[in-house]
């Protein structure tokens, strides 16, 4: 079934054409949610919630660019949604507090598989994980993350940064893991 035959199903209601947009997008999807979630349960609640928001907004999808792009963009809308609900940022520091907390470690993590990056960033605290993930995976200026979460553009960049120095902190753990495990086999 085309993107297009799934589309005027699911605009239909027809179960079937829904079940096939699932299981054609579903595991990318779950790979999404899992980068905002706390867990595969949570991600697993993203993911449900969002493709029910699909289905009932299909009529919203123009075909001007790829279905799977915008179920992704629905998909992380609804993991804002869920992020918002539990408010991570109450304890956010100024960004000038933050600022020494910059730097760059990017020949570690260009070694590192996708699986245990995804372990990493779920290691980072709700708040951090949002903001790293919108800047850095998805693109997004600390504006556009401060309008999605309602949060200020100092809280977004403030976060980021945090979750970097996190993210750091547990990189010489992780890489003397992966060194550990590549030397043992």
């Amino acid at each position: 079934m085309t993107d297009e035959q799934m589309v005027a199903g699911c605009l239909q209601r027809d179960p079937l054409a829904q079940k096939e947009l699932y299981r054609t997008y579903a595991r990318k999807m779950m790979s999404i949610c899992m980068r905002y979630s706390n867990g595969r349960e949570q991600a697993q609640d993203i993911l449900q919630d969002g493709f029910v928001k699909v289905f009932q907004k299909m009529d919203h999808y123009r075909g001007d660019g790829p279905l799977g792009g915008w179920i992704a963009r629905t998909m992380v809308n609804t993991a804002l949604d869920h992020i918002r609900r539990n408010k991570p940022y109450d304890h956010s520091l100024d960004l000038t507090e933050a600022e020494h907390l910059y730097a760059e470690d990017e020949h570690v993590l260009s070694n590192m598989t996708a699986d245990e990056l995804m372990e990493l960033i779920q290691a980072l605290p709700p708040g951090y994980r949002a903001v790293f993930n919108m800047f850095a995976i998805e693109g997004y200026a600390h504006k556009e993350i401060a309008d999605h979460l309602g949060i200020s553009e100092n809280t977004s960049k403030s976060q980021f940064m945090k979750a970097r120095a996190y993210l750091r902190k547990l990189l010489p753990k992780e890489a003397a893991e992966i060194y550990r495990n590549a030397s043992e086999g």
